[in-house]
């Protein structure tokens, strides 16, 4: 069991990595406006029983059928996973795990029909994707922008877990804490997760975590493999202001900080010949923008953000995003000649995003 995710911004290690939800089938040889309720108006009191939150919610849940890059000349990786609709239009939210790599993909609806998807925008530090079909008559879920979510209270996952036939299953558990942070099997840190003891397996990854007035509050995306009833969703309050830029832009929009940061890993370091074993390397440095002006060079690795500790690029952008409303941040650097800090101004769109 991992104990201790990553937690707040100076985060712990844990001493084990967890369990993406993407169902392995088998390697063979082979309106763009959300609001509080974009359908109806319906209750936003957490009153439903679990039935009435089911038949609401059950006809935007969608499983996603993937097959991967071959990994051989015999070797075809399938996979499948669950995903909600989030626009009458065709956009699907799900996990960006589920979709990489991915060389075709079906979209499974509620009603049993089988049709193309695409993926349309990604993010893999946040973990999210959209996938766009052509359908008609499509029903979006009610999404809840800022989940007022309590430890205690009930919550409902739905999903499409080993791919199993005759439609999606349903769970139901509590929410057991909130914002939890987790180390993923790819060295990225996610953040503001909400755990639930809600049965989640294999397949049930992108598909919605539901509150008793039967809104989305979260995307199911990751279990602890060694414990018990520990799983996660990654929070609708993250999600929610990036599902613009995704659907415009195709990716969520970040400031430009002048540098391109990378998380370090053991092919990094042995590529740039690094002596850093953890934080984020900064790559193509502009002197003319904020890093820059603030002394940043080429090669010098980001080990800390206002003296909390920094092991990868979700770590990284964590630590900007809540780093107050001071009008620079100190960025603690291992360089060429040593340990070194140095103040970076904030840009104004990151300012804006505090």
């Amino acid at each position: 069991m991992c104990e201790n995710g990553p937690e707040s911004m100076s985060p712990p290690r844990p001493t084990c990595l967890l369990l993406c939800l993407t169902s392995l089938i088998t390697p063979f040889a082979h309106s763009a406006t959300w609001a509080a309720s974009p359908h109806g108006t319906g209750s936003t009191e957490k009153n439903l029983s679990v039935p009435a939150v089911v038949a609401k919610v059950r006809s935007s849940v969608v499983t996603i059928l993937t097959r991967g890059v071959p990994t051989s000349a015999s070797q075809i990786q399938s996979g499948s996973g669950s995903g909600v609709i989030i626009d009458d239009g065709g956009y699907i939210l799900t996990n960006n795990h589920l979709v990489t790599g991915v060389k075709s993909m079906v979209v499974g609806l509620s009603t049993g029909r089988l049709t193309p998807g695409r993926v349309v925008a990604r993010d893999f530090l946040l973990d999210l994707a959209l996938v766009k079909i052509n359908a008609q008559d499509l029903v979006a879920a009610t999404l809840h922008p800022k989940p007022d979510l309590e430890i205690g209270e009930s919550v409902v996952a739905i999903g499409n877990p080993l791919a199993l036939k005759g439609g999606s299953t349903v769970t139901v558990g509590v929410v057991s804490a909130l914002d939890r942070s987790v180390l993923t099997p790819d060295g990225e840190t996610l953040y503001d997760l909400i755990q639930t003891d809600a049965a989640i397996n294999p397949g049930n990854s992108g598909g919605p975590l539901v509150d008793l007035s039967g809104r989305v509050v979260g995307i199911n995306v990751i279990i602890a493999p060694s414990a018990q009833a520990i799983s996660y969703a990654l929070s609708m309050e993250a999600i929610y202001p990036h599902l613009q830029s995704m659907m415009v832009r195709g990716s969520i929009y970040r400031p430009d900080l002048g540098f391109t940061p990378v998380t370090i890993t053991p092919s990094i370091m042995a590529s740039f010949g690094l002596e850093g074993d953890r934080g984020v390397l900064a790559l193509q440095v502009d002197s003319s923008k904020p890093a820059g002006l603030g002394g940043l060079q080429d090669g010098d690795i980001i080990t800390a953000v206002d003296q909390h500790q920094i092991f990868n690029m979700g770590d990284f952008w964590h630590a900007l995003l809540r780093s107050g409303d001071q009008p620079t941040v100190q960025l603690t650097l291992h360089g060429k000649s040593g340990q070194a800090t140095l103040q970076m101004p904030k840009p104004a769109a990151l300012k804006a995003a505090q």
